[in-house]
């Protein structure tokens, strides 16, 4: 069995961002080899999140926006105070906060070679405090 590894970097443009990374994902497992097993797409941020949802543009926007709905950035967080070990003010907690919601995985059975995914599935890697320089790693298990 195999277990591969994929570091992925990539940067995005805005505070709020929808990233179709599904070709990324499936030219890592072509690459990988693996016929039959499992795909891991993990984000390495708190402020950002991963999700699977129909790859149309008014749904990007729609998601986005719901997002803001149910964490909305006018609240009174407690994630609003200087923090010594970055020595700024932190005022990204609607970030955090989204990004929670969110979740910051998805995984895919493989199955010959191939995503075993609806047709319409599209991985979105969710920007939420941007524009940064942001890393993601799948991972791929299997034979």
């Amino acid at each position: 069995m195999k277990s591969l590894i994929y570091r992925q970097t990539l940067h995005t443009r805005y505070e709020t961002e929808l990233i179709d990374i599904t070709p990324e994902v499936r030219r890592i497992l072509a690459e990988s080899g693996v016929q039959e097993g499992t795909l891991f797409v993990l984000s390495l941020h708190t402020t950002t999140g991963l999700t699977v949802n129909e790859g149309l543009p008014d749904l990007e926007a729609d998601i986005a926006n719901t997002l803001e709905k149910l964490v909305p950035d006018n609240a009174m967080y407690r994630h609003a105070r200087y923090l010594p070990s970055d020595g700024q003010m932190a005022v990204n907690a609607t970030s955090h906060l989204r990004g929670m919601v969110l979740g910051f995985e998805v995984y895919f059975p493989i199955e010959a070679g191939e995503l075993v995914t609806g047709s319409r599935q599209t991985i979105y890697f969710v920007e939420l405090d941007g524009p940064q320089s942001r890393n993601y790693v799948v991972q791929v298990l299997g034979c």
